[in-house]
């Protein structure tokens, strides 16, 4: 068989020179060019299998030059690749035609896998065209991989109606998500609803998705039509979904077979077409082991499942996602822009967040109104984010004090004891000498010892600040 036939596309002379050394390697016969226009051209005298573009170079930008392989050579799998990626770039990528979407600095043997994965598929003739779609809204902020992996997910399904699962931890962005999948979705001109089905009491929630008819209920006054009548064409969101009780879930699993379903004391079923997107932070599949969540139901609404990955997955969106949201909050409150120091974004970036990014949303809310300067310092984090750092350092200084004993040994400062014991009473005397301003009395009943012990010690120890 012949050997592969790949075009690659970028300004850049290094990525050039890097990606036909490795394709070349693999046994594909690698041509390159330095701009669109320059590949256009090539185009009306002969055409590759597969073609690796950039998609901010001088001239034809890459997705104009993707919308024009879509209208002169569809048949063509385009691999974009671009260092500027964001949920918007990726969606227009993968709506404009593109075979596949990389994230810049990316694996070498990643592409090369998928360069031929995409010549076995135009080999085999099984390339769809789709239509270019444009995106105006920038949904979800972020660059790291496990943020570009909810990029891709969201872009592969935007021609599609599916159902779908998002799994992650409280804070995360699941409804960010979920609100992206339907933006970016054939329902985009249609509604969208949210509804948290752990924030409303069990006896409220069925005539709250399904709706009641007038004097269904004591206070049944006129008629309501619930979430799913309010969301027809469009998406339900259904948040903390594994929170749904058991009779509920039987109810919503049928909407779910037969599209339809019945409103509190109504005698004829209401049809619906509605897309619904599940979000939970709790394990549901173990859920369904214990008999909390039926097997079903689980089953129905994990077609597809998206995880949306902690804070503590993507540190290196941290310094982003502060600035969005003190600009987002400077704008609230009509006030300048703060901006963080190198030393609070090093910090913040150590930091667990459990409450993920809604806590980092609330952060840049306290720091704005709270920070004195407009240059964030390290002082000026909430008390709750500073106590961490002082657990932090009370949990290190074991470590750093082995490390230390360590030295000593490779030194040879022995005996290690009679070294190292001088210079840890020391410390602890200098500290709590500090702390009382002086006063020994006070400092003694710190240490746990006699007044006149610890004047001995200062004298021993010859700490004669404090002599």
């Amino acid at each position: 068989m012949a050997p592969e036939n790949i075009w690659v596309i970028d300004d850049d002379k290094s990525i050039r020179w890097v990606l036909e050394r490795a394709l070349s390697r693999a046994g594909m016969d690698v041509t390159t060019f330095e701009s669109a226009d320059d590949a256009l051209l090539a185009l009306k005298q002969s055409q590759p299998e597969v073609l690796i573009s950039d998609i901010r170079m001088p001239g034809t930008d890459g997705f104009t030059f993707l919308k024009d392989m879509q209208t002169e050579y569809p048949d063509i799998p385009v691999i974009i690749m671009t260092a500027h990626s964001d949920l918007d770039s990726t969606v227009s990528a993968y709506q404009g035609g593109a075979f596949e979407y990389l994230a810049k600095p990316f694996d070498i043997n990643d592409v090369v896998d998928l360069a031929k994965r995409a010549c076995e598929e135009y080999r085999s003739k099984t390339i769809v065209e789709e239509p270019e779609i444009t995106i105006e809204k920038k949904d979800i902020i972020g660059s790291s991989t496990a943020i570009q992996d909810v990029f891709r997910t969201i872009g592969r399904l935007s021609k599609s109606s599916i159902s779908v699962l998002i799994t992650g931890e409280s804070g995360t962005g699941k409804e960010l998500i979920a609100k992206a999948l339907h933006a970016h979705s054939p329902r985009s001109d249609k509604t969208f609803i949210a509804i948290n089905t752990a924030a409303i009491p069990k006896d409220l929630l069925e005539s709250e998705l399904f709706g009641h008819e007038k004097g269904a209920f004591t206070g049944a006054t006129a008629l309501r039509k619930g979430r799913f009548e309010q969301a027809d064409g469009g998406t339900l969101f259904l948040d903390e979904i594994g929170d749904m009780p058991a009779e509920l879930q039987t109810r919503l699993l049928r909407v779910l077979a037969d599209g339809e379903f019945y409103r509190i004391g109504g005698r004829l079923p209401v049809k619906v077409n509605v897309r619904i997107i599940a979000a939970t932070h709790q394990n549901l599949a173990k859920h369904v082991k214990e008999g909390l969540f039926r097997e079903d139901l689980y089953h129905r609404l994990n077609v597809i499942r998206i995880h949306s990955p902690s804070l503590r997955e993507r540190p290196e969106d941290i310094p982003e996602l502060l600035q969005h949201f003190l600009q987002q909050s400077a704008a609230e409150l009509q006030v300048d822009i703060k901006t963080a120091t190198p030393e609070v974004i090093d910090y913040i970036k150590s930091l667990k967040w459990s409450g993920n990014v809604r806590q980092l949303e609330n952060t840049a809310r306290w720091l704005t109104v709270m920070a004195s300067t407009r240059e964030i310092q390290i002082e000026d984090l909430p008390p709750e984010l500073l106590s961490s750092e002082k657990s932090t350092e009370a949990k290190n200084w074991e470590q750093a004090l082995a490390q230390y004993a360590k030295h000593c040994l490779d030194n040879n400062t022995l005996p290690l004891l009679d070294h190292i014991t001088p210079v840890y009473e020391r410390t602890m005397i200098t500290t709590a000498l500090t702390k009382t301003a002086g006063k020994k009395a006070e400092a003694a009943e710190l240490l746990g010892m006699g007044r006149n012990t610890l004047t001995r010690k200062i004298k021993e120890l010859k700490i004669d600040e404090y002599k």
